[in-house]
């Protein structure tokens, strides 16, 4: 126990470095790009008193460091400004669209462990037999297949071929568990599919290579049944690399649900950052990024964490 408060200290105290990185790249990016809030705000036919007057409002005539220091107090207060007019709160757009993304991204997490470690166990168990190179084969090309393309494939394929599944939309799951269901399927396979095809590689070698170290064979050699020593020794070690791969594709799912939302017509971050990058909206875009960046570092926090719980050997590291 005392490790892991230990490790959870150490990535706790780096955590506020880490979000202070993000913010300053993301801030200076976004304030390098082209374009004047003030234009943006209040149009090409705004005179330039009334621009002046909202560059001067808004502090966008104060130095940058200024701006950020004031970006970064309002960040402690869950404040991330508001939007170009109509102007409103983004935590509050934030906050209805998170949880979605979440969802889908859980979702396809959640069926890229399923499939990947029960294909990567199967190949290992049977490898350089038939089996083994058809997994391997379906996973080459599974790897290959961007999550965009696969879900216009799905949704020309299972929606509009056959309408098995709806084309886009969403429906909470409060009010239709069967039509939430039928949502979030077609969007999640879109995101799993490309994680599942890389996880089966990495289970299937991390899988072989425990399989041919010294103590399984000796454990064999023993008369320990061999279903055993593959349940309780090969499994349990062999899951530390795949579950690191698995955390650090969190963000790539994150990243991967912007635009799967936006083929699929979800009300989730997906759509807060195409209208922030459309209408030109740095403070959306701000809240936004960094959100996703904060969510992916907890994501990590809690990889290492589980780290200890499936192989107790790390804990006297």
């Amino acid at each position: 126990m005392e490790i892991v408060l230990r490790l959870l200290l150490r990535r706790l105290l780096a955590l506020p470095v880490m979000m202070f990185g993000v913010t300053a790249l993301v801030f200076v990016i976004l304030q390098l790009s082209p374009g004047d809030p003030a234009i943006i705000a209040l149009g090409d036919s705004a005179s330039e008193a009334a621009k002046a007057l909202y560059r001067e409002t808004h502090g966008l005539n104060d130095p940058i460091l200024v701006q950020y220091g004031r970006y970064i107090v309002n960040l402690f207060h869950l404040d991330f400004g508001v939007t170009m007019p109509p102007e409103q709160p983004i935590s509050s757009l934030i906050a209805k669209a998170f949880p979605l993304t979440l969802q889908l991204t859980f979702i396809g997490v959640f069926v890229a462990a399923i499939v990947s470690f029960s294909l990567g166990v199967v190949a290992a168990l049977y490898r350089d037999r038939w089996v083994d190179q058809v997994i391997r084969l379906l996973s080459v090309a599974a790897v290959a297949t961007p999550s965009f393309w696969l879900g216009i494939l799905l949704i020309q394929w299972l929606s509009l071929d056959h309408d098995i599944f709806p084309s886009g939309g969403f429906v909470p799951f409060s009010e239709s568990p069967k039509d939430y269901v039928l949502s979030m399927t077609l969007p999640s396979l879109a995101l799993a599919v490309p994680v599942c095809a890389s996880l089966i590689r990495v289970v299937r070698t991390t899988m072989v290579e425990e399989m041919d170290k010294d103590y399984v064979r000796t454990a064999i050699g023993n008369g320990v049944p061999y279903s055993t020593v593959i349940r309780y020794n090969v499994l349990r070690n062999a899951l530390i690399t795949p579950v690191t791969v698995l955390g650090l594709r969190v963000g790539y799912l994150l990243g991967g649900a912007v635009v799967i939302e936006q083929i699929f017509d979800l009300p989730g971050m997906g759509k807060l950052i195409f209208n922030g990058i459309v209408n030109h909206d740095l403070h959306l875009v701000q809240g936004v990024v960094l959100t996703i960046a904060f969510t992916f570092i907890l994501v990590n926090i809690i990889v290492d964490i589980l780290y200890l719980l499936i192989n107790p050997r790390i804990r006297s590291l």
